[in-house]
């Protein structure tokens, strides 16, 4: 990263560096390498530390750095694409899903959701905890809520604990034959127990993916996804699935 010289430049400052900086770490870096320290870097280009502060915020804002505890500020991975195309797509868990199981467990969902499955205020659902990781780091939580009417003929001897009670609802549930799907799609900021899943401080920025699952005329399933707003864009394409895109590489994922 060589010195360049800001001061003959119109726009702020830190907007330039910003753009220097994203330059260099295309050319220089590698993802998840560490950047130097700000005294370094801030001598090397001839200004402020806060001056290079908001240039780095700025970077991290848009998903090209990570600030990560315990080891300083690293270039991030390439961001994860959450298509919202209208394609029909697929149920929760089918193969090539990249969502990791965490546990299930009976509870009353939230009103709205309530809402959209038609249950009862007070109508305990299967709520179906999932992860999302990519690069080794946590990208995304799922919250999938399944009422017992779409898995009826699950009864308490099939029901394990655990992810091993995920699979079994997950499986149950893709007997249905599914009719279509839609999704919605939201900034917020994250709660608690989102920030504890995603490594992020309480109110970091999200987005959050609601899909409602039809099947049988009626909604069958809904996923409330939460994805760490600096590490994902949104895709408008037909792929009903979650693109992921590694330099010239592309996986897709239900």
């Amino acid at each position: 990263m060589g010195t360049t010289q800001l001061e003959t430049v119109a726009e702020p400052k830190y907007w330039h560096l910003k753009t220097v900086l994203s330059e260099a770490l295309d050319s220089e870096f590698s993802v998840g390498e560490i950047l130097p320290n700000e005294r370094d870097l801030a001598a090397r280009f001839g200004v402020a530390r806060a001056t290079l502060r908001q240039a780095l915020e700025q970077l991290e804002l848009e998903g090209r750095l990570q600030r990560r505890r315990g080891v300083g500020t690293t270039v991030a991975p390439p961001r994860m694409g959450v298509a919202v195309g209208s394609a029909q797509g697929s149920w929760p868990g089918a193969v090539g899903d990249a969502w990791q199981l965490a546990d299930c467990a009976p509870a009353v969902p939230p009103a709205d959701v309530a809402r959209m499955l038609e249950t009862a205020a007070d109508e305990q659902v299967h709520v179906v905890r999932r992860t999302r990781v990519s690069n080794g780091q946590p990208v995304a939580a799922e919250l999938l809520y399944v009422p017992t009417s779409s898995v009826a003929e699950l009864t308490g001897m099939d029901e394990p604990s655990g992810a091993a009670r995920a699979r079994v609802v997950l499986r149950e549930l893709s007997r249905l034959g599914l009719e279509g799907q839609d999704r919605a799609v939201e900034l917020g900021s994250a709660r608690a127990d989102d920030a504890k899943a995603l490594d992020r401080l309480p109110g970091a920025p999200v987005l959050v993916v609601t899909t409602r699952f039809f099947a049988e005329g009626r909604t069958a399933a809904v996923s409330v996804a939460t994805y760490r707003a600096d590490t994902c864009r949104l895709t408008f394409g037909d792929s009903g699935g979650v693109e992921i895109h590694h330099d010239d590489t592309e996986r897709r994922a239900s």
